[in-house]
């Protein structure tokens, strides 16, 4: 493999990615930059090979370590083009577990990107175009949300829709701290933090019990 790529990954060496992974990821860059010429799949600012692998694909594999793998499901709340469900879903594969990916994402147009992608990677993910605030009594493994509601309207959403699940992943920007201390207010969580490999003022939470204040 062009070492070019290996280096574009880099920040995933402590991950133990292997490079059939980066294959894929590479497949799955190309799907999205074709794509984003008919519809937004991604931010135009974003757009580029470098910027998707930088901001997006190394920024959602980050997250693997929080995932439960001993579960038979996980679960991106709206998916959008795949982030970060199918960088799992491309890590899962290559790690040879077969754990499900739900990708839940309302607009017709990227859930079909979604099958699309998930057919031409050869990936174990289930696409729902559905409004995921619509279902109720969700059962799962790992929860993830990146990029889809503030933190309040997630929480809420999991303690409402769903029956079970093992842990919550959250990526937070600049502004994230103040977001979480005043979800405290209202919330109860076990949880564990974590810094991002991808941008000094962002962080990981996995949280693994949420339960509202009296």
């Amino acid at each position: 493999m062009d070492q070019k790529i290996l280096n574009s990954y880099s920040r995933l060496n402590d991950l133990n990615v292997s490079r059939e992974t980066f294959l894929d990821f590479e497949n799955y860059v190309s799907l999205i930059l074709e794509k984003n010429e008919k519809i937004n799949i991604i931010s135009k600012k974003t757009a580029s090979k470098k910027a998707i692998i930088d901001r997006h694909i190394i920024d959602s594999a980050q997250i693997i370590d929080f995932v439960d793998l001993n579960s038979n499901t996980t679960t991106d709340l709206g998916s959008g083009g795949g982030l970060p469900g199918i960088i799992i879903a491309i890590l899962l594969k290559n790690m040879k577990n077969n754990m499900n990916v739900h990708l839940y994402e309302k607009s017709y147009h990227k859930s079909h990107f979604l099958k699309e992608v998930s057919n031409k990677l050869n990936l174990n993910t289930k696409v729902f175009q559905k409004d995921i605030f619509k279902i109720k009594n969700l059962e799962t493994g790992t929860i993830m949300s990146r990029a889809f509601k503030p933190m309040p309207v997630i929480l809420d959403l999991v303690y409402e829709n769903f029956l079970n699940f093992k842990n919550l992943i959250f990526f937070m920007g600049k502004s994230g701290k103040k977001i979480f201390q005043d979800s405290k207010k209202k919330w109860e969580l076990e949880y564990f933090e974590k810094k991002s490999l991808t941008n000094e003022d962002s962080f990981l939470i996995n949280i693994k019990k949420i339960r509202k204040k009296n």
